[in-house]
């Protein structure tokens, strides 16, 4: 046998090697299933319970909770989602935040403040809608607080107020990040829709495809249409 014909049939068993070793490696690395996971009743009524930003009426069949981290890339893709969601959802979802600023966003617990404390004065939602659409401004600065600042005034709060606020309001987010690992949250966003987890951004179509769904479970048999 030449010294070529040895060299091909080493690349050969070479190649069948890392092909076994590469299945086997993926059969031991299966994807994570995407199916919900449903919570107990007792956590589904702490979701909400005392929840202070709230969009929506909280009779509707429809309870949608979301965990967000304001530094977090995709929770600022996931906010157009939310927002058209509830635009065409009225009356039919009841839409409670909560705060999960995550320990590898170093910005993220104060822009959480600095939504807070616009909070505090009528303009919760609104400074939301600005921090996320300005995260690329202000999420690697090294202080932020000028940025936070300038929103504050961009939306006539009182500055003076914001400051005290940004620092006296911080067991609340506390209070959410604490809640958030009681029921599981370990990344952001995720939504718990009427008790079941979601994680990562859900496309507009499959989350109205979940909202129906939930619908249709709130709805008495007498009461639906016809097949």
């Amino acid at each position: 046998m030449t010294t070529e014909s040895k060299f091909f049939i080493g690349i050969g068993v070479l190649t069948i090697i890392a092909v076994i070793a590469g299945v086997i490696l993926l059969g031991n690395h299966k994807p994570k299933s995407q199916s919900p996971q449903t919570l107990g009743t007792a956590s589904q009524n702490d979701l909400i319970a005392n929840a202070p930003y709230t969009l929506g009426n909280p009779s509707a069949p429809v309870q949608l909770v979301e965990f967000a981290d304001m530094q977090c890339p995709a929770c600022q893709s996931a906010q157009p989602i939310v927002e058209k969601i509830l635009e065409e959802n009225k009356e039919k979802v009841y839409f409670v935040f909560r705060h999960y600023p995550l320990s590898v966003h170093k910005n993220a617990k104060l822009a959480a403040q600095a939504v807070e404390a616009a909070g505090a004065q009528g303009k919760f939602f609104e400074m939301t809608h600005v921090i996320y659409a300005n995260q690329e401004e202000w999420a690697n600065k090294p202080n932020p607080r000028e940025d936070f600042r300038k929103y504050a005034q961009e939306l006539s709060l009182d500055i003076n107020r914001f400051n005290k606020d940004m620092e006296d309001l911080k067991e609340n987010i506390n209070n959410d990040f604490a809640l958030g690992e009681r029921v599981g949250v370990d990344s952001t966003p995720t939504f718990f829709i009427n008790g079941q987890k979601y994680s990562g951004v859900i496309q507009q179509g499959q989350f109205q495809q979940i909202i129906d769904s939930q619908i249709g479970k709130s709805t008495p048999e007498s009461t639906q249409s016809p097949q």
